[in-house]
């Protein structure tokens, strides 16, 4: 019996999650609303689980697969929204869980002030509407907690270990799903004295099924997600099965890269810019260009030699490509010029990115007499700033010289001036 609950488990777990992964994928045809309301459906399920519904368990520990399955897989999925999308899509269905929470517990209230007739063998009672509405409600509260620490937490550990994306999901899952398990089991264990060894049985549940999660989310990126990247070009044929495929993949990658800053080099900036635009008026979303001039190169070049200048270089591409998301693009578009394509990024977000890759040079070690280096950067976006990479390029140009004649160490979007980014 016991391996059996495992069992089923495992294959809740597979089916579930790849449902999700599978109308993620769709969120270009079917739209991501599809995907947040598949997600939603399930969260009223997902509580009354975890208060009322628990397996056994070796050792004698027992777990609920409101928890485990549901609760530590959507924590994944807002983890995948968040690397291929950004915060503010991610915040949406976070939101969207509370506030309907609220309602839920509001209409409880009004109804039950009805005069009720019971219905044919069932009896007219909501009264179990009680306790599930309000571990509803303090639930999507510590969602709203867990997915602000979840981020946190995955953007200092990929900054680390970008190499190894499965211990990363794992790792951030593992650490946000046991503060959740401690203020949620809390609740559960006072006021429905659930047992302890549910809490510990819960809490090693959800270790494991973060350690599934994390293999089949890192699966998912690197299969469906990433494989559209022209970063990684795939030969989907059956030379996509010889034994060279891996090296032809790496040389390919490796021929687009430039080869100083190891970010793309000039000739990808426009059939990549050109794609991304297509994408943004075919979906309507926005698509926002960055022009990023490094303020005082020049003076590291004629101070410290080209070897030092080569090195100050490199450190800022970097800075600047671990400041972004995965489904961001930079690319190398002068000497000391980098250009950003961040698709789907509104142009007061792209603004505020300006600003955080600014601040992002801020902390780094630079070499020896090396003074701190600022950033002047230009923001355009589609469609305001124009329908075609020829204009955006035009428009963040024109406000990255604005802001170099406006005394550099700015960012100049479609307001004006932005002002000094604070570098201390």
């Amino acid at each position: 019996m016991i391996a059996l609950n495992i069992l089923l488990l495992g294959a809740e777990m597979l089916v579930y999650f790849g449902a999700m992964l599978a109308l993620f994928r769709l969120r270009g045809t079917l739209g991501i609303g599809v995907f947040f309301c598949a997600l939603g459906s399930l969260h009223f399920m997902e509580t009354y689980l975890a208060a009322a519904y628990y397996v056994q368990l070796p050792f004698g520990v027992s777990l609920s697969p409101g928890s485990v399955v549901l609760f530590s897989g959507k924590l994944a999925l807002l983890l995948l929204v968040y690397i291929r999308e950004d915060a503010l899509v991610a915040r949406q269905p976070i939101y969207g869980l509370f506030l309907g929470n609220l309602v839920l517990l509001a209409l409880v209230f009004l109804l039950r002030q009805h005069n009720v007739v019971p219905a044919p063998g069932a009896p007219a009672d909501i009264t179990f509407m009680d306790q599930l509405g309000a571990l509803a409600v303090w639930s999507t509260l510590l969602l709203f907690i867990d997915s602000i620490a979840m981020i946190l937490v995955y953007e200092r550990l990929s900054s680390r270990a970008k190499r190894y994306p499965v211990t990363v999901i794992w790792a951030t899952l593992a650490l946000v799903l046991t503060f959740d398990q401690v203020g949620f089991f809390g609740v559960l264990h006072f006021a429905l004295d659930v047992p302890l060894s549910a809490g510990i049985g819960g809490w090693v549940g959800k270790l494991m099924a973060a350690g599934f999660y994390a293999l089949m989310l890192a699966l998912y990126l690197d299969r469906f997600e990433m494989a559209g990247d022209p970063l990684r070009p795939r030969i989907a044929d059956v030379f996509d099965t010889l034994t060279y495929r891996q090296r032809y993949e790496q040389l390919e990658v490796t021929s687009r890269l430039d080869p100083l800053t190891g970010v793309l080099h000039r000739g990808q900036l426009e059939p990549l810019g050109r794609d991304l635009v297509a994408i943004a008026r075919k979906t309507g979303r926005p698509m926002s260009l960055l022009l990023v001039d490094v303020d005082d190169y020049k003076e590291v070049n004629d101070l410290h030699g080209h070897a030092t200048g080569d090195a100050v270089l490199r450190q800022l591409a970097g800075a600047i490509s671990e400041s972004l998301r995965q489904s961001d693009h930079v690319v190398r578009y002068g000497g000391d010029e980098f250009a950003v394509l961040a698709p789907g990024v509104s142009h007061v977000a792209a603004v505020a990115l300006a600003r955080m890759l600014n601040e992002s040079v801020t902390g780094l070690t630079l070499p020896d007499g090396v003074r701190q280096q600022t950033l002047s950067i230009g923001v355009a976006t589609l469609p305001e700033d124009g329908q075609t990479l020829t204009a955006l390029l035009e428009a963040a140009d024109k406000r990255l010289y604005a802001a170099k004649a406006a005394g550099r160490n700015r960012v100049t979007g479609a307001t004006g001036d932005g002002g000094h980014s604070d570098n201390g």
